[in-house]
């Protein structure tokens, strides 16, 4: 199937590793020319150049702190410069992994913990969102792609659910807020991903428990009905997908991409 990308302009915030970066690699592979935006510069220099070499497409690294509004602004009018004067996709993938560091049960929980995850993840997505809206508007086209997480559907995490349950509803809402001017907006909850993270944490657990690497491995991937640890590239198919004007008839809902995670029913 052509997914009717080549020469699109696309954003990909947290674009410099994990399913941010697996993300770009697929849009540029379909003829997307890519910003990506993440803090590190000397990481985003090496990965857009990494991903440029392989799909032959202008990837340009940007640096952004989308905890601050005038910081998405600056980096978004970049963007659009360098791009060539617009941007057609917006994924919003720049948040602290779930799972990456322990998370804090309800003795533990604090303010500065709450707002923090919130103002990344949730404002974070809004400010990068208000900075495209009207370029997507005034080209009458856009796509909208929110990287949440299957902790949206699951208990054990209450701020990295509360995170997530946030995104879809800030997604639905704006689906329906920009779906009449022909932009459309959904979210991707990943759930256990494999990334440039889990090699070295499978090999922590490995020799901490005393296992084998493999046996770790099989662990993770038990969590899903597949019995395969999805890959982040994995995850990066299903958002070139949502990118693509093929997916037209898909707006406002959530696409679950954790190999069939949990038990509960959804419809």
């Amino acid at each position: 199937m052509d997914l009717q990308l080549k020469g699109k302009r696309a954003l990909v915030t947290g674009g410099s590793r994990g399913i941010g970066k697996a993300i770009a690699r697929e849009l540029a592979r379909e003829g997307v020319d890519v910003a990506i935006l993440a803090r590190d510069i000397e990481r985003l220099t090496s990965a857009a150049a990494e991903l440029s070499k392989e799909s032959g497409r202008k990837v340009v690294g940007i640096v952004v702190d989308t905890t601050r509004e005038d910081s998405v602004k600056a980096a978004v009018a970049d963007a659009v410069k360098q791009l060539g004067g617009g941007i057609d996709i917006l994924v919003n993938a720049a948040a602290q992994p779930g799972g990456s560091v322990p998370t804090p049960k309800l003795a533990g929980l604090t303010a500065e913990y709450f707002h923090g995850e919130m103002n990344t993840k949730v404002m974070g997505y809004i400010r990068c969102a208000q900075a495209v809206a009207p370029h997507m508007k005034e080209q009458g086209w856009g796509r909208i792609i929110n990287i949440s997480g299957l902790a949206a559907r699951g208990t054990g995490n209450v701020v990295g659910s509360m995170r997530n349950v946030s995104v879809a509803a800030m997604t639905k809402n704006l689906a329906d807020e920009l779906g009449p001017c022909g932009i459309n907006v959904t979210v991707v909850h990943p759930g256990t991903t494999r990334t440039e993270r889990t090699a070295p944490r499978i090999t922590e657990l490995a020799q901490k428990e005393g296992l084998a690497e493999a046996v770790i491995e099989k662990r993770m991937a038990d969590g899903n009905s597949i019995k395969h640890l999805v890959d982040a590239s994995e995850v990066a198919y299903i958002v070139a997908f949502l990118a693509s004007p093929r997916s037209i008839a898909i707006n406002g809902d959530v696409i679950a991409a954790g190999g069939g995670s949990g038990k509960a029913i959804y419809y």
